[in-house]
């Protein structure tokens, strides 16, 4: 099967899988990580073919929904490149990123061994960061049952995956654990660049959701004692 065929058959079995997800790691995530990975590619000069299905299949079966299993990603993409009779050293190397490509908690390294790996993990990462990495932040909290924002609970950073993995914090609480880090861990210059305006918008966001947090509270008590006339 020649390489362009193989990319849109992986395309409908991963669309096949996902759509309709509803925690923000659908396809459209996986669509946005495929388009990313391959513009990011192309400015970087890496292997658009490995990329391509690295990005398309790298959260076919996430850890996050199958009880902790790290294992269950790279075995189901596994079986599905040797369905379609890809190289075993391509396999290989696309294995190996989806097993590479997850944050790990802000205390693990997670270094990718090839540029293709780094570029597919920096546009996975860009879609965790700006406007859609709020959305997805909120949607995920949500499928969890996570509190929006607790003052009381505060973030932690994670020293180990274990500890990251079985961490059940409030959502606002993830953009320090995580989504304030990942500007800094960009592998390439192309994203490094991309992720500058996403990240000051997430900090945008948190300085007016916090200022908003109170609520009119002490507005609504200063005109009751106006009106009250104390």
């Amino acid at each position: 099967m020649d390489p362009e065929k193989i990319i849109i058959e992986t395309e409908k079995f991963v669309h096949s899988k996902l759509q309709g997800e509803s925690s923000g790691h659908d396809w459209w995530h996986v669509y946005r990580v495929w388009k990313s990975s391959a513009y990011i590619g192309r400015e970087e000069n890496a292997d658009l073919f490995v990329i391509q299905l690295a990005a398309l299949l790298h959260d076919i079966a996430d850890w996050k929904f199958h009880g902790g299993n790290e294992n269950i990603g790279p075995e189901v993409a596994r079986e599905w490149l040797e369905k379609l009779h890809v190289n075993e050293d391509i396999i290989s190397h696309i294995i190996e990123i989806i097993k590479d490509i997850s944050f790990k908690g802000a205390g693990v390294k997670t270094p990718m061994k090839t540029i293709e790996g780094m570029i597919v993990q920096d546009a996975d990462r860009l879609d965790a960061i700006g406007a859609i990495g709020i959305g997805r932040a909120f949607a995920y909290g949500g499928y969890k049952g996570r509190e929006m924002y607790n003052p009381d609970i505060k973030p932690v950073m994670h020293e180990s995956f274990e500890h990251y993995k079985n961490n059940n914090g409030p959502t606002i609480n993830h953009f320090y654990e995580k989504l304030l880090l990942l500007k800094d861990l960009m592998n390439t210059e192309t994203a490094r660049e991309l992720a500058e305006e996403r990240h000051k918008f997430m900090e945008q966001f948190l300085d007016k959701f916090l200022e908003e947090w109170e609520g009119y509270d002490r507005k609504v008590s200063n005109r009751v004692r106006e009106n009250s006339g104390d």
